[in-house]
């Protein structure tokens, strides 16, 4: 059947495509499983998926079958016809089908709901839609795997069965996707940070990253460049505790809208919170002392550990846990400033991930339903975002409903080295918490007023920026950035104590240089040393320790030639001044 050119950057159309396929699946198990019970099938980023309650268990032999039957179901191109039902009739339809979920869903709608179905073949799924035109409009679908997930999300509910697959409107693009996937599992950060020796975690603490020397290597130069590229833009650094009373988190509207992500103690009798966010400290911090006009803008940074309840499933490495450190800022300023503040912050966002390379688009993030504060003050905040983002001339996109639940804000999307985009930074602009906590200032006519605010982090979390990092160098870091930069290879034990005196030599240039004197092969020396991801290899035999040129070896860019050691470590130095790529 002939191919009708999509428009798969279109994110409308890719989500319809890849429902339907969501629609084929469906019919491939009810094909080739008739007990299975629907739940919902949705689109999803990159994909899509299924969820089944059935008592077989799946395998990937399975997988292969359902791959088959929705290949026949694609050529057999069955048109997909919507029709509607009256309530009553939709749930009798439901429950004549042995399909209690679905059922499930409909008494949950509005009593005015449209409730619809889509017909292909001989089956029938309830559902909003859009849709294909047929099936036959598929043309390459591959089901990735299997996992368990709760009836709604909610660990009070069944488990059912979640087939995950992706779908494309051309066989190349599906292979070319693939070909990332592989790619990605070659760079996975767990499996890179257990091979460098970076981080950890234990059944003691799940969710509780352990960072290792190395790890903490990069960790410290993150945090000393953060440090270093606030001090030019203006902002005080300060510290908050990690605990603060139960009730501040009452004033800061977090309790009513984040309590189940919080954990709690009790001290001297009293209710305590261990913070998820540093923003109700900054507030404190702020309120120390009475700023004038003139003082404005204040800028307050933090690198703040902070604890937030996950569920077990979602997490992941570093890029899920249950405490982190977020480079935190709190920006404090007169009305007419809030332009001029928004905009230095996206420059600044801008600057710092020019320096690791990344690419990056903005969404505007708008009110959420979850939410407090008046529209007024919510339709303020979101076009001073708007008018900021519009005076930079950048494009945009708008994320409806997805601000915080104090303000709307800009989110900065990462793109990294194999296209794969990262929600980072973020600017949020916040009219509801100096009013919460009675913030003020004096301004030019003696008077007080209060301030505006702004929240903002651009590493986002320091543990999540490192698991971003080491998939995006795939673990060869920048020079600056990496645990060793420089190791020396003996080929034998008799150039030992020559190896050691370059060794000390390069340590007090300031380098970070180990050795490996080990009695091993120089070749098993060099392989381990390669999938440690040193920076620089340099053998140290016979030779060498005659000529006093040493021929090294990048990680990067193989071998590069021979150096004397003063002329080495000066190239070095140089590399990581200029923190190069």
């Amino acid at each position: 059947m002939a191919k009708e050119k999509l428009d798969f950057e279109d994110a409308q159309v890719r989500d319809t495509y890849r429902h339907t396929a969501s629609h084929i699946l469906a019919q491939a198990v009810k094909k080739l499983y008739p007990d299975a019970k629907l739940a919902i099938g949705p689109a999803i980023e990159n994909g899509f998926y299924y969820d089944f309650d059935l008592e077989h268990r799946f395998t990937e032999e399975d997988l292969l079958k359902l791959q088959k039957e929705m290949k026949r179901i694609i050529q057999a191109n069955y048109p997909l016809e919507r029709f509607e039902l009256p309530r009553a009739e939709a749930v009798k339809l439901m429950e004549e089908r042995a399909e209690p979920y679905k059922a499930e869903l409909i008494n949950d709608l509005p009593e005015d709901a449209p409730l619809s179905f889509y017909k292909q073949g001989d089956f029938t799924d309830l559902c909003a839609g859009p849709h294909m035109e047929s099936t036959g409009r598929i043309h390459a679908v591959k089901l990735m795997s299997v996992a368990g997930a709760y009836w709604r999300g909610s660990e009070k509910n069944k488990m059912l069965q979640r087939i995950y697959g992706t779908a494309f409107p051309d066989q190349k693009d599906l292979d070319a996707y693939l070909l990332r996937l592989e790619e990605a599992k070659k760079r996975d950060h767990r499996k890179i940070g257990k091979e460098m020796d970076l981080f950890a975690i234990y059944e003691d603490g799940p969710g509780f990253p352990f960072f290792m020397p190395n790890g903490m290597v990069i960790r410290n130069e993150l945090e000393a460049f953060w440090r270093q590229e606030h001090a030019k833009h203006g902002y005080q650094e300060i510290r908050t505790p990690l605990i603060l009373s139960e009730s501040l988190w009452h004033t800061s509207g977090h309790w009513d809208h984040y309590k189940d992500n919080m954990y709690f103690t009790k001290i001297d009798e009293g209710d305590f919170a261990i913070k998820p966010m540093n923003c109700p400290g900054a507030m404190l911090a702020y309120k120390r002392q009475m700023y004038s006009y003139r003082d404005f803008p204040v800028r307050l940074a933090e690198l703040g550990q902070v604890h937030r309840h996950e569920l077990s499933g979602v997490l992941h490495g570093l890029m899920r846990v249950r405490t982190f450190t977020q480079d935190d800022a709190h920006i404090f300023m007169l009305p007419e400033q809030t332009q001029e503040e928004v905009i230095g912050v996206i420059d600044f966002i801008d600057s710092v991930y020019r320096q690791f390379g990344f690419k990056y688009h903005v969404e505007l993030s708008t009110k959420p339903e979850d939410s407090m504060g008046t529209k007024e003050e919510w339709d303020l905040a979101t076009e001073a975002l708007r008018g900021a983002i519009e005076a930079k001339g950048m494009p945009y996109v708008v994320n409806e409903g997805d601000g915080a639940f104090y303000g709307p804000k800009l989110d900065f999307h990462l793109e990294d080295s194999i296209g794969r985009t990262w929600q980072c930074g973020t600017v949020q602009l916040d009219f509801q918490m100096p009013q919460r906590f009675e913030l003020s200032y004096v301004g030019s006519d003696g008077e007080k007023h209060r301030p505006v605010m702004i929240h903002r982090v651009i590493f986002g979390s320091i543990e999540r920026f490192i698991g971003i990092l080491t998939e995006h160098f795939a673990g060869k870091f920048p020079l600056w950035l990496a645990p060793v930069q420089l190791k020396l290879l003996t080929v034998t034990e008799k150039q030992n104590g020559y190896a050691q005196e370059i060794l000390e030599t390069c340590r007090q240039a300031g380098l970070r240089a180990s050795a490996d004197l080990r009695n091993e092969k120089i070749g098993y020396k060099i392989r381990e040393a390669r999938n440690a991801r040193d920076a620089y290899i340099a053998v140290v035999g016979e030779k060498e320790a005659e000529s006093g040129a040493l021929p090294v070896r990048s990680g990067k860019e193989g071998e590069i030639g021979e150096f004397r050691v003063p002329e080495l470590i000066e190239k070095l130095r140089r590399e990581i001044a200029d923190k190069a790529l």
